[in-house]
């Protein structure tokens, strides 16, 4: 319902196919994400930094593809994207890698490659496992995590930066954006990254959330 309410609102469009869902996170209630892009007819590639998580989705097939290559990721895109295909892809990576891709095709083809934005990381805990920095990979990061967490902290804010950087570059584009309720805005907030929408005061954000402005 979310991402069907998000189309009709905001790309005025019944009709999915063809619309690229970008997100991230695959364990408890965001594992639904992938079979919400299918049921709504779209494309959602879905980024996961934990294979368990990954694994369990495309077993249970709430998953149809994964991949951990984002070369792989993009052709896939623009294959579904063209013929209109549903498509859930795992991508096991962190999902700021996927967005900044994202922001490369667009700086290198002029292609806006994706229509819908979200994140579901648990964002709501974001030094103690919820959220894993770019900068490193899976096991490297809990590894960190457990010896210098200060440092972990400090990483983890330098990636919601990145993470915001290249969501911004997309929706200034036409890419539209939205929190799901998991703390996402709030902690990129406190990291510093770019936010706030412009002309209101520092509580409100520049991208809505699917509570008031989608499922309401």
């Amino acid at each position: 319902l979310t991402v069907l309410n998000a189309g009709r609102r905001y790309l005025k469009a019944e009709d999915l196919s063809g619309k690229v869902f970008v997100t991230s996170g695959l364990g408890g209630m965001s594992g639904a994400q992938a079979k919400a892009a299918v049921i709504a007819g779209c494309v959602g590639i879905i980024a996961e930094v934990d294979e368990a998580a990954l694994l369990k989705r495309h077993k249970q097939g709430w998953l149809m593809e994964i991949s951990n290559s984002l070369d792989h990721c993009i052709a896939r895109l623009r294959d579904a994207r063209k013929n209109k295909i549903a498509l859930s892809l795992g991508y096991h990576g962190n999902v700021v890698d996927l967005w900044e891709r994202l922001v490369h095709e667009l700086d290198t083809t002029g292609e806006l490659l994706v229509d819908l934005g979200s994140d579901q990381t648990s964002c709501h805990n974001p030094f103690n496992g919820g959220y894993y920095p770019v900068q490193l990979g899976f096991e490297e990061a809990k590894q960190l995590l457990s010896t210098n967490p200060g440092k972990f902290r400090t990483l983890v804010q330098e990636s919601l930066r990145r993470h915001v950087t290249a969501i911004n570059k997309l929706a200034d584009k036409g890419m539209f954006f939205w929190d799901y309720g998991n703390a996402f805005l709030l902690e990129a907030q406190r990291a510093g990254a770019n936010v706030e929408k412009r002309g209101a005061n520092k509580t409100e954000f520049r991208y809505p959330s699917y509570v008031q402005h989608i499922m309401g």
